[in-house]
């Protein structure tokens, strides 16, 4: 209900200015808040509601009537029945949620951590897309297998890790492509027989080896991101550049042949070079991701990221942004989880990416199961 008459609270308003800060209108006029207009920065006499409609104090309310120039007749439900707090929908500052993230930051294995974390998330998922449209996800993880014995000879003659580890994934690549090549044997069936070979001769080495030294076989399964040194962040960084440059250079040509290796090869492409050069990246791939999640869990950082992208895009090149993307946010997220809750980083790298699949695999625009749930119980 407004004010019956207007035209006259308006006209005595004109003539009485100074009589608005004592106490509003004179009676008879609808009776306002007795409070002084000072206190608002709007005067509440340009809102005419009758205060004798409000039950309630107004007092009790932590927003004024007088900033709500609608007549409190249009709704049929009191005030007082709203209990949620305005400030329940204000976002404060919080300074906790800063310190979780940087304070972990000032110590330096864990800044080491985060360039690794950068590095592993990016190369796997470029290298991963490859593998996926080839459908040749068992080669990377005969190739993760391939290379305990190249770090078991490495660490007993002092040598770096990554070098051995490289010189045995780009020899379990060889044997895989002369077994399928030069026998009647299919290439899945050539990497099962090689990489579990591989893989049980570097058992055996590591064995014998902890005898006379100290050697953690977890690390190497497993990775432990947050024990890395300067020397692993330099050796990964310039892994991760050259990985970044052959592909960018190699682009076209690692495209057409992964969607058409028979046209590749019409075409005049060398697809034996192009196959061989892919495995060493896939080699490469494996080695700088070994101090993050180790030999038996890379295979989930080279395929997941970009199955995961590829439930969301069409695209090649799309699919290996966005992974790259998941896997870089997954590996930071496994590596404060790992600080936090004394986690072994590998695992939690791998079940953080995990979760990002099956989310995708649910809620997908294009392939999720609820999304096409949905639109088929529409159908009908």
């Amino acid at each position: 209900m407004l004010h019956p008459q207007p035209g006259r609270l308006v006209l005595y308003l004109k003539q009485n200015p100074y009589k608005i800060s004592l106490g509003g209108v004179p009676a008879g006029r609808g009776g306002f808040f007795p409070v002084p207009c000072s206190l608002f920065p709007i005067p509440y006499s340009l809102f005419p509601i009758p205060y004798s409609l409000f039950p309630t104090p107004y007092s009790l309310f932590p927003i004024h009537y007088s900033l709500f120039p609608i007549p409190y007749s249009l709704f049929p439900i009191h005030y007082s029945l709203f209990t949620i707090h305005y400030s329940l929908f204000t976002i404060h500052y919080s300074p906790m949620l800063f310190h979780l993230i940087l304070d972990p930051l000032q110590y330096g294995f864990m800044q080491r951590s985060l360039i690794i974390a950068i590095c592993v998330g990016l190369v796997c998922a470029l290298v991963g897309s490859y593998l996926m449209v080839q459908r040749l996800a068992l080669l990377g993880d005969a190739i993760s297998h391939s290379i305990v014995p190249g770090l078991a000879i490495a660490f007993l003659f002092d040598v770096n890790i990554l070098i051995g580890a490289f010189i045995a994934g780009v020899l379990s690549t060889i044997l895989i492509t002369w077994i399928h090549t030069r026998s009647p044997i299919k290439e899945d069936a050539a990497m099962g027989i090689v990489f579990s070979a591989f893989f049980a001769l570097g058992i055996t080495l590591i064995t014998i080896i902890q005898k006379d030294t100290k050697i953690d076989l977890m690390h190497f399964l497993f990775g432990n991101i947050l024990a890395v040194s300067a020397n692993d962040v330099r050796d990964t960084a310039l892994i991760t550049i050259f990985i970044i440059i052959a592909i960018v250079a190699l682009y076209k040509e690692l495209l057409f042949y992964s969607f058409d290796p028979q046209g590749a090869q019409a075409a005049g492409l060398p697809t034996n070079a192009l196959n061989f050069g892919l495995m060493v990246l896939i080699a490469l791939t494996v080695v700088a991701s070994l101090k993050a999640v180790g030999v038996i869990l890379v295979i989930s950082l080279l395929i997941t990221p970009g199955a995961t992208a590829y439930l969301l895009v069409p695209r090649l090149h799309h699919i290996m942004l966005l992974g790259s993307g998941l896997s870089i946010v997954s590996s930071i997220a496994g590596m404060y989880l790992s600080y936090y809750y004394n986690l072994p980083s590998g695992p939690a790298i791998v079940l953080v990416i995990t979760g990002f699949f099956f989310l995708s695999l649910l809620l997908s625009p294009r392939h999720g199961l609820l999304v096409q749930g949905f639109n088929f119980s529409n159908k009908k």
